[in-house]
């Protein structure tokens, strides 16, 4: 009975990160496997737009769901998922999001590019908390809740202010659509924005970059200077923190330019 239900869930599983795959190239089409992380204090469904959109297209998508407990955890945790995709995948990644990938991906030679979405691109021993910069609404004291209060440490969960954050993190979203994502928010460890990056990705794999030039988590400025160190392809949009909930074509626009401009 067990070797039944292993042999069910390793073709079902087949299924899901080949299926569609495997589908496209019947028609005459190669397109990679887009994989997209999510960043701290929302979940997958703020992919939803997005998946629809490239679904539509033709393409091959999974996405992470990304445990938010430490960068390196949440690393080799992405670094697990991208192993059992076969074929070339697109990397994505959302605010911290970004540090994930960067980490995850070094040394995986099926990573044809990887995309940042008002992202974070740390260098090597950075943390992700050193880069928002002084103009950032991150650095307001009142903006951030601790769990347990107190002191954090590396395991204690950080949550946005409710109040605050349909103005900061949902600014260019209907006021009603930022306070449901601001009660279904999920927190991030205060270990994870602290944790030094380890060797980044993007120095050997092509990036791509969508500068949200309304963010006020991470700001413009902030997002081009990364975009610069790390070489990326450049694209702005007139977007907030949330990008791909409030303009779910315009990311899938740059996911796609970053696919085609890696295809051989």
């Amino acid at each position: 009975m067990r070797r039944r239900i292993l042999a069910a869930l390793s073709v079902a599983a087949l299924t899901l990160a080949g299926g569609t795959a495997a589908h496209a190239a019947t028609h005459g089409v190669a397109k990679p496997t887009v994989v997209l992380v999510h960043g701290a204090w929302a979940d997958s469904s703020s992919w939803d737009g997005v998946v629809e959109r490239l679904l539509h297209d033709g393409y091959p998508v999974g996405v992470f769901a990304t445990p938010l407990r430490s960068l390196s955890g949440d690393s080799a945790a992405l670094r697990d998922y991208l192993a059992a995709v076969s074929g070339p995948i697109v990397l994505v990644g959302h605010s911290y999001g970004g540090a994930v990938i960067t980490n995850a991906a070094t040394g995986n030679t099926a990573v044809q590019a990887l995309v940042y979405v008002d992202a974070f691109a740390p260098a090597a021993g950075v943390p992700v908390i050193a880069l928002p910069g002084p103009d950032s609404a991150l650095t307001d004291p009142a903006i951030l809740q601790f769990v347990p209060a107190g002191a954090p440490t590396p395991t204690t969960d950080l949550y946005i202010d409710k109040a605050l954050f349909p103005a900061v993190f949902a600014n260019d979203l209907p006021a009603s659509k930022g306070r449901i994502l601001a009660v279904t928010q999920r927190p991030v460890t205060y270990g994870a924005l602290t944790e030094p990056s380890g060797p980044p990705a993007w120095q050997s794999i092509p990036s791509w970059y969508e500068v949200g030039t309304k963010d006020k988590v991470i700001p413009a400025a902030v997002q081009k200077q990364m975009a610069t160190a790390i070489g990326a392809h450049v694209r702005s949009a007139a977007t907030g923190h949330l990008p791909m909930v409030s303009h779910p074509a315009d990311v899938t626009a740059t996911i796609e330019s970053a696919a085609k401009g890696t295809t051989k």
